[in-house]
């Protein structure tokens, strides 16, 4: 079983705040999502098993990006994202 036969993916853009280790500077930035839904009816190939973990399955988002950088002219330096979730359940 892959996750591909049980999920549709698609990528969204949410915006965030965070502010420079740098500069201090807060500023909003755009970061990319992968959502993964559940399809409505599970795939006719999937043994006993595998109808159970797709019947347990939800639907939930992972990040893409791990570091930003900095909108600020004088300082664009590279930053992580700093105590954000990766994985988030919807």
């Amino acid at each position: 079983m892959n996750e591909r036969d049980i999920f549709d993916e698609r990528q969204e853009i949410k915006k965030a705040s965070f502010s420079c280790p740098s500069c201090r500077e807060r500023n909003d930035y755009d970061v990319r999502w992968l959502t993964r839904r559940k399809k409505h009816q599970a795939p006719r190939h999937l043994n006993q098993d595998d109808r159970a973990k797709f019947e347990k399955s939800r639907d939930y988002m992972v990040r893409v990006d791990d570091q930003l950088m900095c909108k600020n002219i004088r300082c664009r330096k590279r930053f992580e994202i700093p105590s954000s979730q990766s994985v988030v359940f919807i």
